[in-house]
């Protein structure tokens, strides 16, 4: 029996304002808030909202048949929580249904998975804690940003005890293999891998609406029989997307989502189910193990990370970046780590590229790739020089970790004894109010009893009778 896989990301990019080289080391704020409320309103209203309204509605109206996935990243959560909580509120409703996961990915939506891998681990701890705080779930499956994998990436995904990964079916990996298999890494193979099915899934989000491309106009029962049509052994089908293709990428005037409400129904028709990442792990056997020495994405024709890391000056601003990211870890502070969660996002890099692609970039403020360049790295120095300031490099990692250590631990005792502290006046006071209501009760006066009345006149005067 085929089975589909359906999965979202949701993520939104922190927009950072046009920042000068005189700004630094007199502004620290380095957002257009203005923008960033724009773009994640409009998001909402002209895609989110209307897409997640649709999934309910085919929950509703399909019961446990029908089963989707969402990934979101931190800051996308952020931006959500700030201006649409409303998306928020309809995915609490949609997990309440029993019929949706939520993946683990980077907090950031960053690319530490390449460098640093204390600091890929501490990005999606961060992330999951999100995810049980609003969903009361603990993802089992990841997915890396903009599904960025190799063996090593898998290998840590593993240690950090995730049972499967989502990655890209790309054809120079997978070779003469079919998508449609559950494999496992090479290097660890517990954890499994669901490989997206690369034209299925933009047959959807980025061909849909496109009057030139030869499978144009694309119905659900079409779509449906190509899947019924793979061969018998082929189980596992992977249509892995992000949410703003579902209004954005294809705009609703093309009845996107008449076409994803439909998916279902014909499915059905077929034999064919849905299933989360985590279902399918825990059901599905790997049939064998995958080597990918080298990092591979969803992004671009290359399907590799040249995308964000293809130029010297990609490669510089992210060179310096993490240059410091034992230091942010180490140092754990909220204002720098908010900071360092938004110059992270991997889209500041995307900005900086000079490479030709098939899908239309927008570099909203940026005129250019170096213009971009530029912005970034005025706001990396001044961000790079508060990181200093705050802890300087004459301390190094070793002594600034055993320092913020020993902080810490005298904090925490601290602590400590202000409760005992405040246990004690408690206590104190307690006995000195018992003891006020004991000197009030000495201090109070006896009453003296009144004499009894004699009898013995009364009884002289009954004797004279």
């Amino acid at each position: 029996m085929k089975t589909i896989c359906l999965y979202f990301e949701i993520h939104q990019i922190i927009h950072l304002k046009r920042y000068r080289f005189f700004d630094i080391g007199t502004d620290h704020y380095y957002y257009d808030d203005f923008e960033n409320d724009r773009s994640i309103s409009d998001i909402a209203e002209r895609s989110y909202m209307p897409a997640l309204n649709v999934l309910q509605q085919m929950i509703q109206d399909h019961g446990k048949y029908f089963k989707v996935a969402f990934s979101l990243s931190g800051v996308g959560i952020e931006q959500l929580e700030m201006h649409a909580p409303q998306v928020l509120e309809k995915l609490q409703e949609l997990n309440a249904t029993g019929c949706v996961e939520f993946l683990a990915e980077p907090y950031s939506h960053g690319l530490s998975a390449l460098v640093n891998e204390e600091c890929f681990a501490a990005d999606v701890k961060k992330q999951m804690a999100k995810m049980q705080e609003y969903f009361g779930q603990t993802p089992t499956v990841i997915r890396n940003s903009s599904l960025i994998y190799s063996d090593d990436i898998g290998l840590q995904a593993s240690q950090m005890g995730f049972k499967g990964m989502l990655t890209e079916g790309a054809r120079h990996v997978l070779g003469w293999k079919s998508p449609h298999y559950v494999y496992n890494c090479a290097l660890a193979p517990n954890l499994k891998l669901l490989l997206r099915d690369v034209n299925l899934s933009d047959d959807i989000s980025l061909r849909f609406n496109n009057s030139e491309w030869e499978g144009y106009p694309l119905f659900a029962d079409n779509y449906i029989d190509k899947i019924a049509s793979l061969p018998d052994e082929e189980q596992i089908i992977n249509i892995f997307m992000e949410l703003s293709a579902l209004g954005i990428a294809q705009p609703l005037s093309s009845n996107i989502l008449q076409f994803i409400k439909a998916l279902p129904v014909c499915a059905k028709e077929k034999g064919i189910t849905f299933a989360t990442p985590t279902e399918i792990c825990l059901k599905t056997k790997s049939v064998g193990s995958l080597n990918v020495p080298d990092t591979l994405s969803w992004v671009d024709e290359e399907r590799d990370v040249s995308c964000w890391l293809g130029n010297p000056m990609q490669r510089e601003a992210f060179n310096k970046l993490y240059s410091v990211a034992d230091r942010v870890r180490i140092a754990n502070d909220p204002r720098i780590n908010q900071d360092w969660d938004y110059l992270q996002a991997s889209n500041n890099f995307r900005f900086m590229t000079t490479k030709p692609s098939n899908v239309g970039l927008d570099r909203g403020i940026y005129s250019s790739p170096f213009d971009a360049f530029t912005n970034y790295m005025n706001i990396l120095g001044d961000f790079l020089s508060r990181v200093h300031s705050l802890y300087p490099d004459e301390i190094d990692n070793e002594e600034l970790n055993s320092l913020l250590t020993t902080i810490h631990n005298q904090g925490k005792e601290i602590e400590m004894k202000e409760k005992e502290i405040l246990r004690l006046q408690t206590k104190l006071e307690k006995v000195e109010t018992a003891n006020e209501k004991l000197r009030e009760k000495a201090d109070k006066p006896v009453a003296k009893k009144a004499p009894a009345k004699k009898k013995t006149a009364k009884k002289a005067t009954d004797d004279k009778k």
